[in-house]
C-alpha cells in the first residue's frame, strides 16, 4: 500500500510549469512524441552554456581541493544523485584517479539508487550528518537538485561548508535564491518539461551534461590527459592494452610495435611510455620527469628539454 506523505510543498520552478509545447502530446503519433522531446532537448545545451562561468569557478575550486589533497563529493537525491553516482564512478576507469577522490552521496543510500526511498531527500539533517562524518577543511562539494530546495542537499552543503569546505550547487530552478552555505550557484534554466515536473528530461541532462563538463575539465586541469587522449588509463585488459597502443600510436606517430614496445618497457604506465617516445629519454627518466610535473606529461616534456639543454 502506497504511503501518502502527510506534508506537501508547493515548489515554484520552471521544471514544474506545463509545457505550452507539448500540451497535446498523449494525442500524437508515436513519432510526433519523439520529435516533440527532441525539439525541447535541443534546447538544453543552450541552458548549460549560460552557465559555464559559473562551472569554471566549481572546476576551479575542484581542482584546489585535489591538489591540496582533498576530495570532491556530489550530493543528490532521485535523478541528481543517481547521475552524480554515474560520473563518479565514471571516473575510476577513464582517468585512472583514486578511488576516492569523487564521492558520491545519495539521499537514502544505495538502495535508493534502485527505487526511491520514502522522505530521504526531506532529510537535512541525514546530508549535514554525512558530510560532518566524511568532509574534511578544503574539500569541494557539488550538490544537484532540480527544484532548488532539496532538504537532504541543502542541509549537507551548510554543513559542509561549517567543516571548511568549498561548495556548489547545481539548481534547475532559475527562481530559488542562493542557499546558504553555498559558494558557486549554478542556476540553469532548461524551462518547462515536456512532460510537465519530469525533471529526468531536460533538468536531468542539463544536470549530465554540467557533471560531463565538470569532471572532464578537472581531470584536464590535473594532467590526466595529453592533447584530447585518454594518456592516464591503466590496461586491465586485452582491449583497453590494444586502445593504450592506439593512443601512443596517435600522439607519437610511430609504429605499433614500437608502442607496443615502449609500452611494454614502460611497465604498461602509457604516461611514461609516451614521455619516454616523445622525448627520446629513457623510461626512468621520463617517469622521474612525470613525478616532478605531477603527471602532467606536456610540463614532464618541457622538464626533459630543460635538462637536455
Amino acid at each position: 500500500m502506497m504511503t501518502v506523505p502527510t506534508q506537501a510543498v508547493h515548489v515554484d520552478s520552471p521544471t514544474e510549469t506545463r509545457n505550452p509545447r507539448t500540451t497535446d502530446i498523449d494525442l500524437m503519433s508515436t513519432a510526433g512524441i519523439l520529435g516533440a522531446i527532441n525539439a525541447e532537448d535541443r534546447t538544453v545545451a543552450g541552458a548549460v552554456a549560460a552557465v559555464l562561468p559559473q562551472v569554471a569557478r566549481a572546476v576551479d575550486y575542484a581542482v584546489d581541493a585535489l591538489r591540496a589533497g582533498g576530495r570532491v563529493h556530489y550530493v543528490g537525491a532521485g535523478t541528481s544523485g543517481r547521475l552524480a553516482t554515474l560520473d563518479a564512478a565514471e571516473l575510476v576507469p577513464t582517468f585512472n584517479v583514486p578511488s576516492d577522490w569523487f564521492i558520491a552521496h545519495h539521499a537514502g543510500g544505495e538502495r535508493a539508487l534502485r527505487q526511491a526511498v520514502e522522505n530521504a531527500e526531506d532529510d537535512d539533517g541525514a546530508g549535514a550528518a554525512e558530510m560532518a562524518a566524511m568532509v574534511q577543511p578544503g574539500d569541494f562539494v557539488l550538490g544537484l537538485t532540480a527544484s532548488g530546495r532539496t532538504p537532504y542537499v541543502l542541509g549537507a552543503l551548510l554543513a559542509a561548508s561549517r567543516q571548511g569546505a568549498r561548495t556548489g550547487l547545481v539548481s534547475g530552478n532559475p527562481k530559488a535564491a542562493k542557499p546558504a552555505g553555498v559558494d558557486v550557484l549554478i542556476a540553469v534554466d532548461t524551462g518547462p518539461e515536456a512532460i510537465a515536473g519530469s525533471t529526468r528530461m531536460k533538468a536531468g541532462t542539463a544536470q549530465k551534461m554540467i557533471l560531463t563538463s565538470f569532471s572532464t575539465a578537472t581531470m584536464i586541469k590535473l594532467g590526466r590527459t595529453y592533447s584530447n587522449l585518454m594518456v592516464s588509463m591503466r590496461a586491465t585488459n586485452a582491449k583497453l592494452r590494444g586502445r593504450t597502443i592506439r593512443i601512443l600510436q596517435e600522439a607519437t606517430g610511430m609504429t605499433m610495435a614500437d608502442c607496443s614496445d615502449a609500452l611494454t618497457e614502460a611497465g604498461g604506465d602509457l604516461k611514461v611510455a609516451l614521455v619516454h617516445l616523445l622525448s627520446g629519454e629513457d623510461v626512468k627518466s621520463a617517469a622521474k620527469a612525470l613525478h616532478a610535473s605531477g603527471g602532467h606529461v606536456r610540463k614532464a616534456l618541457d622538464l626533459v628539454r630543460v635538462r637536455a639543454s
